[in-house]
């Protein structure tokens, strides 16, 4: 291979010289490929840290949620308030984020977010969404479907303050989930903003705020061994929580 042939190619594995080798190379990869696929065949765990017995069924899924929450909290559980937000487009198109819990009681779930991003504007046609916990270190998955609202400006306002000016900043200057030219872009928003605004006095801007999950099923999930996990469901119907178990 002389120099007017040689190119550097990339490949989502390495970079390589394009020549007569670049056939086998691509069998390389193929087979690299079927091998994960191999392993992830492969890939099981046997829970059994923990089990749900039936004497153990709190009749309110609040009480058992702030349970688990603390539980997760106490064995430093990798932001055990980090949660899976589902949504569904007026298409019926769904999406999942993670985003934070914040609060919860009795009246639902609440996270914070801006409300033109593709989630706000997802609930603004279907406010229906569904919540997932996922606690890998104690075997537990919490799942919870419900209704959003937007919450009260006052408690978005409260909140907003309470963040650290860098990240009121960053609300205030991103237009999340719309197409910008480069991160240095939102980096110079961000410095020039902060820049104009050093003594930190602004306001919570309007797109951006609380939304609240008023939750009607929650499913508790506890992993066990031979895949016979225990899965106990809460629905509310006629302003009751209805309690059931439920086949893994």
């Amino acid at each position: 291979m002389n120099n007017s042939d040689a190119k550097v190619i990339k490949t989502g594995v390495k970079i390589v010289i394009q020549s007569g080798v670049l056939k086998h190379i691509q069998t390389s990869i193929v087979l690299s490929v079927n091998t994960l696929v191999m392993e992830l065949h492969d890939l099981r765990k046997n829970y059994g840290k923990d089990a749900i017995p039936e004497e153990y069924l709190p009749a309110d899924p609040f009480d058992w949620f702030g349970d688990w929450l603390r539980h997760a909290l106490l064995v430093t559980v990798h932001e055990a308030n980090a949660m899976v937000l589902s949504t569904v487009s007026g298409n019926g198109q769904p999406s999942s984020r993670i985003v934070l819990l914040k609060q919860f009681d009795e009246n639902g779930f609440l996270f914070f977010t801006n409300y033109e991003s593709r989630k706000g504007i997802q609930l603004s046609s279907n406010p229906a969404a569904a919540l997932l916990f996922f606690w890998p270190e104690l075997e537990r998955q919490v799942r919870i479907e419900g209704i959003i609202i937007k919450a009260d400006a006052a408690v978005s306002d409260e909140y907003f303050l309470s963040r650290p000016m860098e990240s009121q900043v960053s609300a205030v200057v991103s237009p999340q989930s719309q197409v910008i030219p480069t991160h240095k872009y939102l980096v110079q928003m961000h410095r020039e903003f902060s820049s104009s605004h050093s003594e930190g006095k602004f306001s919570r801007p309007e797109n951006w705020g609380g939304y609240l999950l008023s939750p009607h099923l929650f499913e508790f999930w506890q992993g066990r061994s031979n895949r016979l996990h225990d899965r106990i469901l809460f629905e509310l119907i006629n302003q009751e929580w209805k309690r059931c178990r439920l086949a893994p």
